[in-house]
């Protein structure tokens, strides 16, 4: 039986793991996006080839709102699966080649949100306070 203390605890660590996460996240990958769109445009994959536009307007969904939306605990699992999509995209087809110690990056934020995508946001979370099934998602 879990008592207060762990739960606090846990609660703590998912804050933690949102929050540092999502900010690094955004701040690596996310705001040199949005902030260089021009510059992106003309270094962007476009695996699936839907036009470089529609794939960095993706890719800054994904890499923008998505971690903001996890930071504040509002939709966090589904604000998961766009960023985990982009990750495996990057890693599995953008960037086969690369060894685990060169993908290293990618793979740690894979786990850090599918860990965020499998636990939830924890209680302390505005998912809370939303009715139904809303605050699972």
């Amino acid at each position: 039986m879990i008592n207060s203390r762990d739960e606090r605890a846990q609660d703590f660590g998912l804050l933690f793991l949102r929050v540092s996460g999502g900010l690094f996240l955004l701040w690596v990958h996310g705001l040199p996006k949005l902030l260089d769109f021009t510059a992106q445009l003309q270094l962007i994959e476009d695996p699936f080839h839907l036009g470089a536009h529609l794939t960095l307007s993706l890719a800054i969904f994904a890499e923008v709102l998505c971690p903001l939306l996890i930071v504040a605990g509002v939709l966090a699992r589904l604000a998961c699966l766009p960023i985990l999509f982009v990750l495996l995209v990057a890693l599995l087809v953008v960037h086969p080649q690369w060894s685990v110690a060169e993908g290293q990056f990618g793979w740690l934020l894979l786990i850090l949100f599918t860990t965020v995508f499998i636990a939830g946001p924890g209680r302390l979370a505005i998912n809370v306070r939303l009715p139904g099934v809303l605050r699972y998602a």
